[in-house]
């Protein structure tokens, strides 16, 4: 805990921010639901949100009011970029500018779905970094039925560079159309794992990232992520 000019009470806080109101807020903190740092909150506690990490049942808390998350339904044709020197449609073309952000991760030009753009670096890398292995998920079209057998070998592995795929989990949901969920981000992953089967895909949509989904949203379309969402997407890279 830091005790500087820019402390204030933790209830007050966790208040301001939506967390829970200032009643709520007590409540968490007497049941030791909150961690400043590495030690349990008590009443009285103060906080420093620029230094301090505040944790509610060991899940960090985004404090920060100069972040921002935003969840996008990225349309097909749009680049996942921040600039491109085709001057296509861009990602951040559908956000506000001020704050920049940047989005996380990629979804090809053909592709669509949801993607997320944000300027907390931290986040960025705990969802993109190959170790925290954070599942994508989506629904694709192909050319043609497929056999159960390449659904198995969807399942269990595809050799692309040399190196195999994680297993991915995978349903058909109709004669073309597979839920697929991965938990790698390799390039067009999941295009180049149906094409060394012998499928052209025909659309490809991302539904979900991890635990976060949100099938009202339409193509073009964004909105802020909610904590509870940032919360439940640290946790589940395990964020600390």
């Amino acid at each position: 805990m830091t005790e500087s000019e820019n402390s204030e009470r933790l209830q007050k806080v966790l208040s301001r921010v939506g967390i829970a109101s200032r009643r709520h807020s007590e409540e968490l903190i007497n049941a030791s639901r909150i961690t400043i740092n590495s030690r349990v909150a008590v009443l009285g506690d103060k906080v420093d949100i620029t230094s301090d990490k505040i944790y509610l049942d060991n899940v960090l808390l985004d404090l920060n009011p100069n972040f921002v998350s935003y969840l996008l339904n990225k349309p097909v044709k749009v680049v996942s970029t921040v600039t491109d020197p085709q001057k296509r449609k861009k990602v951040v073309d559908f956000v506000p500018t001020n704050p920049r952000v940047y989005p996380v991760g990629r979804l090809d030009y053909e592709s669509e779905g949801l993607i997320i753009l944000t300027n907390d670096g931290d986040l960025a890398f705990s969802i993109t970094h190959p170790s925290k292995k954070i599942s994508k998920t989506y629904i694709t079209e192909i050319d043609r039925p497929i056999s159960l057998s390449n659904i198995k070998k969807l399942r269990a592995g595809i050799l692309l560079d040399d190196k195999m795929t994680f297993p991915a989990k995978v349903s058909q949901i109709g004669d073309r159309f597979l839920k697929i969920k991965i938990f790698e981000g390799r390039n067009r992953q999941i295009r180049r794992m149906l094409g060394s089967l012998g499928y052209d895909v025909l659309r490809l949509i991302r539904i979900e990232i991890g635990p976060i989904k949100d099938p009202k949203l339409q193509p073009g379309q964004f909105r802020k992520l909610e904590l509870s969402e940032l919360s439940a997407l640290r946790q589940s890279v395990g964020s600390k």
